[in-house]
């Protein structure tokens, strides 16, 4: 089983739609058995809130289901616990590096490396644009996919 841990700020958009996109897609395709997916903030300004209403109406609108997920920090077991981290920028990975002492295991990724790009995972939070926001989770996601499925 591979366990993977999508990380943003507040964790009530980016990570959580990621995490609702993968379960989804590899629910699709029978494969869920396969991973243990999660998300995780490195703030902690929003611990405990929901998904943010615009976020879950865009997986709503695409047919991803929305489960009940509440906002939690990233914590230092996080690190031992998964198998990959994924930021959805690089100041996820910053802190994320930071947090971790470094990342001597190679487990810290940035979420558009698997659409073959370095830049950062839209922000909807800023940009309302959470179109976008798909955009690049899909593509990303649809990749770490078939690179990690057994």
């Amino acid at each position: 089983m591979i366990k993977i841990l999508f990380v943003c700020h507040g964790n009530i958009c980016r990570s959580t739609m990621a995490e609702s996109i993968m379960k989804e897609l590899v629910r699709r395709k029978g494969i869920a058995y396969q991973y243990y997916i999660d998300s995780a903030a490195t703030s902690m300004e929003e611990v405990g809130e929901p998904m943010y209403s615009p976020a879950a109406r865009k997986l709503k609108e695409k047919g991803i289901p929305v489960g009940n997920h509440y906002a939690r920090v990233l914590k230092r077991k996080d690190y031992q616990d998964f198998d990959l981290l994924i930021g959805m920028d690089r100041y996820n990975v910053r802190n994320m590096e930071y947090l971790f002492g470094g990342d001597r295991e190679h487990r810290i990724r940035k979420m558009m490396q698997y659409a073959g790009s370095d830049r950062d995972v839209a922000d909807p939070w800023y940009t309302g644009d959470f179109e976008a926001t798909w955009q690049d989770l899909i593509v990303s996601i649809e990749k770490l996919i078939e690179i990690t499925e057994k």
